[in-house]
């Protein structure tokens, strides 16, 4: 198979696996919510606390397990946690207010083999410039998946219920079942995750994803929430609020696949700025109509800020260190999604969604200045790629 063949191979292998493994990954983690609170009746700090129990099992895996395994490791787990997703799909049908936990818990350990093990697939090509290409479409393929997968979930909320989503997303996590096995892993000798976790690349990645995956921790898990509490409408309405926040973040991403950034501190700036403004808003929005603009104006950061993520640790890590760093920034991630809907769903009791959604602003200024303090003038920030 020559270059050019292989390497729309790739990307379509990555964008289909991607559409699958996003698309019923987000079904889970925004319908668990529902599901805990209008089917099996649990309170917002329970719901919060469910939901950060599928991060906490994602975190032991991406942070204890992945980094030290191998090429051929790495394959095998990745085809056994696509199986796993499968079954958890069903778990969720027939969950009660204790099997539910179970799911959970799995579903957790399945997804954190799948995802960080996703952005190796795409993160370790030789060629800087396709690197950081096949990251874009990578992030195309998630932007994709989030506009299809909210789309369908809002077409079936109009005649099932929470459970029987999980059983209509069946068709798609098989799917992922089959292309997983046709995925490959390169094996990179002398993989060194000790380095990697002190990479200048790791540390920039984390906090810039920081400046937006808080608000958006909350915004997976109580967003329907607060729609439907707030505005007093149907659930399908309430969750069609993701279809256009996704919509834009699609856009975002199908623009820096096409024209890739080579100075990426200008739009995270603007980015972090946008995200700050539209938390500002939550208190004081009128109406339905008003929310969906601040949830479009939110799909900007969404759609930018996670791939300048990933070519920030591309452009930081050596080859060597980058599968360890990749797997230790989704336990990042993985810790921010367990904790934020905790504190979340605690502080509301107290000060409601409005105010709460607008008290996440200060870790997201807090680590944007870190961020610009230490590497603002780096050269992760304004690398030019070059091809080899």
């Amino acid at each position: 198979m020559n270059k050019y063949k292989s390497m729309i191979y790739v990307i379509f292998i990555t964008i289909l696996m991607t559409f699958s493994m996003r698309s019923v990954n987000n079904m889970v983690v925004t319908t668990l919510p529902l599901l805990a609170n209008k089917v099996l009746y649990f309170s917002s700090l329970l719901v919060g606390v469910i939901s950060a129990s599928v991060y906490l099992f994602t975190f032991i895996v991406t942070s204890m397990v992945n980094p030290r395994l191998n090429s051929k490791q790495r394959r095998a787990s990745f085809i056994a946690a696509n199986f796993a997703v499968v079954m958890v799909l069903i778990m969720y049908y027939y969950a009660n207010d204790i099997s539910v936990w179970i799911a959970s818990a799995i579903a957790g350990l399945a997804y954190g083999i799948i995802m960080p093990n996703m952005i190796n697939a795409a993160s370790l090509l030789a060629d800087q410039r396709s690197r950081e290409r096949l990251l874009g479409v990578y992030s195309v393929g998630l932007s994709l998946s989030l506009i299809i997968g909210p789309s369908l979930e809002d077409y079936f909320l109009k005649f099932i219920g929470y459970r029987s989503v999980f059983i209509y997303f069946l068709p798609i996590a098989i799917i992922g079942l089959i292309v997983s096995m046709l995925m490959n892993f390169p094996e990179i000798k002398n993989e060194n995750h000790k380095t990697a976790i002190r990479s200048k690349g790791l540390k920039a990645g984390i906090l810039t994803i920081t400046t937006y995956n808080v608000p958006f921790a909350a915004i997976t898990v109580f967003l329907t929430i607060f729609a439907i509490s707030h505005f007093h409408i149907s659930r399908s309405l309430a969750y069609s609020s993701y279809i256009y926040f996704f919509g834009v973040s699609f856009m975002t991403r199908l623009y820096m696949s096409i024209k890739p950034f080579k100075n990426v501190r200008t739009p995270l700036i603007i980015s972090i700025l946008i995200t700050i403004s539209a938390l500002l808003l939550f208190p004081v929005v009128p109406s339905f109509v008003f929310f969906i603009a601040i949830m479009m104006a939110l799909g900007i950061p969404h759609g930018s800020i996670f791939p300048i993520s990933t070519i920030i640790i591309s452009r930081g890590t050596s080859p060597e260190e980058r599968s360890a760093a990749n797997s230790y920034f989704m336990a990042f991630n993985n810790i921010l999604f367990m904790l934020i809907p905790v504190f979340f769903g605690f502080i509301e009791r107290y000060i409601g969604y409005s105010m709460t959604f607008m008290v996440l602003i200060i870790p997201v200024v807090l680590s944007a200045f870190l961020l610009f303090k230490e590497y603002g003038n780096n050269s992760i920030m304004v690398a030019k790629p070059k091809a080899m």
